[in-house]
């Protein structure tokens, strides 16, 4: 399947999707097909039990018969598990608008115990954002493939360190010039708001335009994220140059201030 399905993210029309509503269901959640929708401007969503892939199929069957939303296979192939997003509009993140806010940077000033790294423990970071969250959206299945994708390089992990402690972190898709942040966590309060503007500093020194922070929200608004529409979103997501990945360097977190 994951061939195909590979090719068939590629002819997806994904400008044309909905705005409110997957753009897709699918099941496949391998690392070549994972890459593939990421570089179409798709996000997944994995429901989590079987209640949630019947809400799926409840709210969306009817636009999925009418083909608005699409399915590999066509119609007789009903994978509910699994929905693909492409919101519109998409709030991103440039890497010189990433915000701290004023009073976390003061008191960063005062951590000097704080230090942050790339990819030192991806598999840990994506364990952290998966523990104690409700929808489990973070599936077994999508694991697997997140860390498929990070020895392979396009996935990538920024951890905040207390001393050795892991206090926060964050992890996304990087493709082209963008950085796809899937989910973040803290365990030291403002610690996943420092990994995002660490992430943000570090990828845009190497190139990267934009971290796409997927889901709106008044907390990704207030770590600098601004809506675009969706079609400037695939435009730059597609036309502009690849980035590097991001430096790894254990580095202090007082820097971002």
């Amino acid at each position: 399947m994951t061939s195909r399905t590979t090719d068939w993210w590629d002819t997806l029309r994904v400008a044309e999707a909905p705005a409110d509503a997957p753009a897709a269901f699918c099941a496949d959640l391998g690392a070549e097909s994972l890459l593939a929708a990421y570089r179409a401007g798709l996000f997944p969503m994995p429901a989590p039990d079987e209640y949630a892939r019947w809400m799926n199929e409840a709210l969306y069957e009817d636009r999925v018969a009418s083909g608005a939303i699409a399915v590999p296979g066509g119609a007789g192939e009903l994978p509910y598990q699994v929905s693909w997003w492409s919101p519109d509009p998409r709030p991103v993140i440039r890497p010189d608008q990433a915000r701290l806010g004023r009073r976390l940077a003061q008191r960063l000033r005062n951590r000097l115990d704080w230090c942050t790294s790339v990819d030192r423990d991806f598999g840990r970071v994506v364990s952290q954002c998966a523990a104690d969250r409700e929808p489990r959206w973070l599936t077994e299945d999508l694991r697997r493939g997140l860390l498929a994708l990070h020895e392979r390089g396009r996935a990538h992990s920024v951890e905040v360190w207390q001393g050795t402690e892991l206090v926060g972190g964050a992890f996304g898709i990087r493709v082209g010039p963008v950085l796809s942040l899937d989910s973040m966590f803290h365990r030291r309060p403002d610690a996943s708001r420092v990994a995002v503007a660490d992430l943000a500093n570090r990828f845009g020194a190497v190139g990267g335009l934009l971290l796409d922070a997927q889901w709106d929200s008044s907390h990704i608004r207030s770590l600098g994220a601004l809506p675009v529409s969706r079609q400037h979103y695939l435009d730059l997501l597609r036309g502009g140059p690849a980035a590097d990945p991001p430096p790894i360097d254990l580095l202090p977190a007082a820097r971002l201030t």
